[in-house]
């Protein structure tokens, strides 16, 4: 049986994960909306999700190991580098949740652990 590695995560994301997440809610919402998403979460708390949980809510196939982004992801996990927290943005319209930013970093927990308590911060 596998052993699970520790997964470490930061008490907040990185500066560079809100521009990232407004590059990608762009494609999504117009430039305001993307914008006042991600002054909101810059605000929020953070969270706590199963990983299984929050593919479930985003409706995204999960990404393998071949994915050169998961895979540098896995590595700081096996090395035991903190995780930047996932940022998440409610849809209701589509009853979605949308991963702003942390994609990569969902996939990576989630091939170590479905179970595993991912911090987040959600709006």
């Amino acid at each position: 049986m596998k052993t699970k590695n520790k997964i470490k995560w930061l008490s907040e994301p990185e500066k560079k994960d809100y521009p990232a997440a407004i590059s990608y809610l762009n494609l999504i919402f117009d430039e305001t909306q993307a914008k006042l998403f991600v002054d909101k979460l810059e605000k929020a708390i953070v969270v706590e999700f199963k990983a299984k949980d929050i593919f479930r809510a985003s409706s995204l196939s999960l990404l393998g190991i071949s994915n050169e982004h998961v895979n540098r992801d896995i590595k700081k996990i096996e090395d035991e580098i903190s995780l930047s927290p996932l940022l998440l943005v409610r849809n209701p319209t589509i009853g979605k949740v949308i991963i702003a930013d942390g994609y990569h970093r969902l996939c990576a927990v989630y091939s170590q652990d479905e179970d595993a308590r991912i911090p987040c911060k959600i709006v």
